[in-house]
């Protein structure tokens, strides 16, 4: 017999699998009547507390998840987490997980206040997305005991309980995809010590150049961000033949300010970007990319949370999600370059 889940007896109700788990628990927040319909379905559905059902009581109870995003990920256009924390939401569902989200404010990390989704035991596991201090980490660890995920970011210390894009190779392969079209002067738009993810990608990129014996000028690795998280780019006075970004905003970010300058892309000059993901609000402009696969990344952080929630030796390791190259139209094709 497949396993009944709270998801099946919502859907055949026709109310959230938070009432579901509410009716069935014993707790506030359900009418007698809907209640009664939630049992009866679930009596005929096979699921049972107790028993010989037990195992899948315990096994299909709700988990609560915290999920924390750092505000400096928040700025304007900056709505990447907000995506990937919706995968998160939608993959939860199936796993009779909630997630609640907290916005860790400036600061507040820089002060070391704690979140407060972990100071009244609300939550089984937690799930920290995009990277913060890591004084701000370990005193976190120091104060609660709480399993913790880090999405999209590592270091040596959080590597075993960490879950990443492929950024590294990623980027290497969209490099030497430029180079396959013919390009070889390149110049790197990210800012390289604000996050991990954006010096794996530089890393990436800077070992294709060395293969090909190409140096990059200091002048072509180009900040695109201050302290807060802002977007700041400047194009170099010296142009190379691509712009090679550390995201899908900053590409297009970098496409207009060149268009200002009557520059085209890619006729004149071609520009890649990470992710693709296109931002609300932003025109799009068909950027050459590689794509960041989020909804496996989410399911994997679940996975990985579970584990450590049921066994806390379990779940160990860090896990690299693999994306893909899109092509699209930033980049000027050595086909149509000999035309």
């Amino acid at each position: 017999m497949n396993k009944v889940r709270l998801a099946d007896i919502a859907e055949q109700v026709g109310v959230s699998t938070v009432t579901v788990h509410n009716a069935l628990n014993g707790q506030k927040g359900v009418s007698d009547e809907v209640r009664d319909r939630i049992r009866k379905v679930a009596d005929e559905m096979g699921y049972r507390h107790g028993g010989a059902m037990a195992k899948q009581s315990r096994d299909s109870r709700f988990r609560n998840i915290g999920v924390i995003i750092s505000e400096k990920y928040l700025a304007e256009y900056t709505t990447f987490y907000w995506k990937m924390y919706q995968e998160m939401a939608i993959v939860a569902t199936d796993k009779n997980c909630l997630t609640v989200v907290e916005i860790l404010k400036h600061d507040a990390e820089d002060k070391l206040v704690m979140p407060r989704i972990l100071g009244d035991d609300s939550i089984d596991g937690l799930v920290m997305m995009g990277e913060v201090s890591r004084e701000y980490i370990h005193r976190m660890k120091q104060q609660y005991h709480t399993p913790v995920v880090f999405l999209d970011f590592y270091d040596k210390e959080l590597a075993e309980n960490a879950v990443v894009t492929d950024n590294f190779y990623g980027m290497y392969l969209l490099t030497e995809y430029l180079f396959e079209q013919g390009i070889r002067k390149m110049a790197y738009v990210g800012s390289i010590h604000a996050t991990s993810s954006i010096m794996d990608r530089y890393c990436g990129f800077y070992r294709a150049m060395l293969q090909h014996g190409e140096r990059v000028p200091p002048e072509w690795i180009l900040e695109d961000r201050n302290e807060t998280g802002e977007l700041q780019i400047t194009i170099p006075e010296r142009l190379p033949e691509a712009f090679v970004c550390n995201c899908d905003l900053v590409a297009g970010i970098m496409i207009m300010r060149l268009e200002e300058q009557g520059i085209r892309v890619p006729e004149d000059i071609s520009v890649v970007g990470f992710d693709n993901y296109l931002y609300p609000g932003f025109p799009d402009k068909r950027i050459t990319t590689y794509e960041v696969n989020m909804r496996a990344m989410a399911k994997v952080a679940l996975d990985k949370i579970l584990k450590m929630i049921r066994n806390p030796g379990a779940g160990r390791g860090l896990d690299i999600v693999s994306g893909h190259i899109v092509e699209k139209d930033s980049v000027r094709l050595k086909i149509n370059a000999d035309i």
